[in-house]
């Protein structure tokens, strides 16, 4: 949990390149056409949750960036964590 933390907690640079990989993923399976039937449009919701939440990283670092004790984080992570798996899972199923 603690790589975790370091890497994304007041980091929205390091958020948004997390978020780039589900596009990417998209566009390989786009361009590949592998299989009719799974639906690659879902990374893209994986794409803009994690987008959403450097946003919101970005607005905690503008805001209020002497914040040590983010109980927010409590909420988003499982929330962003859930979202990106079962889109993950429906978009390569």
């Amino acid at each position: 949990m603690n790589i975790l933390s370091s890497l994304l907690v007041g980091k929205p640079l390091n958020i948004m390149a997390f978020a780039t990989v589900p596009v990417v993923c998209h566009f390989l399976l786009r361009l590949t056409g592998v299989g009719s039937d799974r639906h690659p449009r879902a990374l893209l919701v994986v794409a803009a949750t994690w987008a959403l939440y450097a946003a919101w990283e970005w607005l905690v670092q503008i805001k209020t960036p002497e914040a040590n004790i983010r109980v927010d984080l409590m909420v988003i992570w499982p929330i962003v964590l859930s979202i990106s798996v079962w889109f993950s899972i429906r978009a390569f199923k």
